[in-house]
């Protein structure tokens, strides 16, 4: 993907969640909500300070995180549906 967010921005892949229930009913597509886990495909250089100075970027690409279900912006890279959204809409990393 040639593609590079800027300064705090994160490009996002989602990660798709359970298609049945732990009692086994299949969840139809309409009934599905979106899910509020990805995958960092790729991160910005960091934010700057007052100063000048760069704001290293806490996540890297290939950290799985969890984000807040309005967060980011939907876009289409390559014929995939991604998020862009920034640093501060990122709500954990997953270990």
């Amino acid at each position: 993907m040639s593609f590079t967010p800027l300064h705090d921005r994160v490009l996002v892949r989602r990660i798709e969640g359970d298609e049945a229930t732990k009692g086994g009913l299949i969840i139809p597509d309409t009934a599905k909500e979106k899910p509020q886990k990805g995958e960092v495909v790729c991160v910005g250089a960091g934010g700057r300070r007052e100063d000048g100075e760069r704001i290293p970027m806490d996540v890297k690409a290939g950290d799985r995180i969890l984000f807040g279900k309005w967060s980011g912006s939907e876009i289409k890279l390559d014929g995939e549906d991604v998020l862009i959204m920034k640093e501060g809409d990122i709500l954990g990393v997953i270990a």
